[in-house]
């Protein structure tokens, strides 16, 4: 069940203009390919590598601002969500570096940019990502909003197993030991099936057609480098 007191419409997008943005979707999604592939070999090289990492926080900008940008529907529903999304998620992050739960004991590199409170900005922009990604999974297939939100959780959780030998590597942060604990899987799907209730609940136009071809290439790209770093 959804929130229908949320439909309000705050800010949509020109129609003509989201006509020719998905008229131009291939290009988008060439450009992603291209952007991850080089991305992959950025790491990859050594020498490169420096550069790259520092180049992290762009990457996840430009991430979010094209799947944003085929987002049909900035109703105040979306923008709750959206909101929740980073404030909960950067949050949570902010509460498991000073205190170690929900995650465990961690603490975050340089990489990832400006930091306030010990956590980067760019913590808050990869849970918005992240969430609205594995949430637009399920948004038609399953109408149970509690099931949806579980397995969507579920989906991020897989996602972070393949991210955190990853980010461990390129010094995005580092774990108490170096070992990565079982409560971060926990914490991890504790505050991610929150934020996708909320994702359920908020009523907006939750169609997006770069979603999925997103997702699958930001897991490819961390599934290749767990086998290539």
């Amino acid at each position: 069940m959804q929130v229908s007191a949320e439909r309000k419409t705050i800010m949509n997008p020109n129609p003509d203009f989201l006509e020719v943005v998905n008229q131009k979707k291939i290009y988008f999604k060439l450009a992603i390919t291209v952007f991850y592939a080089v991305g992959i070999l950025g790491m990859m090289v050594p020498a490169l590598r420096p550069v790259f990492q520092m180049l992290t926080p762009f990457h996840l900008l430009l991430s979010l601002g094209i799947l944003l940008l085929f987002h049909r529907d900035w109703n105040l529903g979306f923008l709750i969500f959206a909101a929740a999304a980073f404030i909960l998620g950067y949050g949570s992050e902010v509460m498991g570096v000073h205190t170690g739960f929900p995650f465990g004991s961690y603490s975050y590199g340089p990489v990832l940019g400006f930091q306030l409170f010990e956590v980067p900005l760019m913590i808050g922009v990869n849970w918005l990502l992240l969430v609205y990604m594995t949430g637009n999974l399920f948004r038609e297939s399953i109408a149970n909003d509690w099931l949806a939100a579980a397995l969507s959780a579920s989906v991020m959780v897989l996602l972070d197993i393949a991210i955190e030998p990853v980010a461990v590597a390129l010094d995005f942060w580092t774990w108490e030991g170096d070992i990565i604990p079982l409560s971060n899987f926990i914490g991890w799907f504790g505050v991610a099936f929150l934020i996708q209730l909320i994702y359920r609940k908020m009523v907006f136009d939750k169609s997006n057609v770069i979603s999925l071809y997103l997702l699958l290439h930001m897991a490819a790209f961390f599934v290749l480098l767990n086998l290539l770093l």
